[in-house]
């Protein structure tokens, strides 16, 4: 798999699951009314904290998949599920704010106004979940089981791209971030929501075809010629 296809496939599943505008509009509400070298500040290390977090899962996610004794189609074919599961879910909102309010459940409602609190809460919940959830999780270990049964050389071309989309989203976060109050007031809700959509029906066509793949698998040990 070519690294340049790795990364369009990697940045298409991880972009509606990390969604910038979105989790920059929970990151300005826990954040409230502060400076905006503070947002920079805060959105720097978050960025940081992101790219090594994701890394350090991308580079273990095989090696927890054989600690458990789970098999590459296996993953295939219920992370695919997982991830059609989530296209459709982000298909089937009724706007942006929805998913917003998803990723606030997940980190609680904490009112953190000072600048020592915010600084302490940099890995969580800035980096996690907030900008990295446990769906992203997901997605990014079925990215490893989809590219990790190749030979050798164009494996290691292919993980490649993953990173790279996790360094050029989370670039997207940094300035989602640092900015937030103007990202608030710019993008209007239906721009948002309909760049969503389009990329959530691709989540979910991706999240099919890996379906479809470790299932095939699945299927060729039972049935034989």
């Amino acid at each position: 798999m070519p690294l340049w296809t790795t990364f369009l496939i990697a940045f298409s599943v991880l972009l509606p699951l990390i969604n910038p505008i979105g989790s920059s509009l929970v990151f300005l509400g826990l954040v409230g009314d502060q400076p905006s070298k503070v947002f920079r500040s805060l959105a720097r290390r978050i960025a940081i904290n992101n790219i090594v977090f994701l890394a350090i899962i991308e580079l273990l996610g095989a090696a927890i998949l054989n600690f458990f004794g789970i098999s590459l189609p296996i993953v295939q074919l219920s992370g695919g599920i997982v991830l059609a599961a989530m296209g459709w879910g982000v298909l089937n909102e009724k706007s942006v704010g929805d998913n917003t309010r998803n990723k606030e459940e997940e980190c609680g409602s904490q009112d953190q106004t000072e600048i020592q609190h915010l600084e302490e809460g940099i890995f969580y919940p800035f980096t996690f979940p907030i900008t990295s959830g446990p769906g992203t999780l997901v997605g990014l270990l079925t990215l490893t089981a989809h590219i990790s049964n190749r030979t050798l050389v164009p494996s290691i071309l292919a993980h490649l791209g993953v990173p790279l989309a996790v360094v050029v989203i989370t670039v997207l976060c940094y300035f989602c971030y640092a900015y937030a109050p103007k990202v608030s007031k710019a993008v209007a809700p239906s721009t948002a929501h309909g760049i969503l959509r389009v990329i959530a029906f691709i989540l979910l066509c991706i999240g099919i075809q890996i379906a479809w793949n470790g299932l095939s698998a699945l299927l060729a040990t039972i049935v034989k010629p």
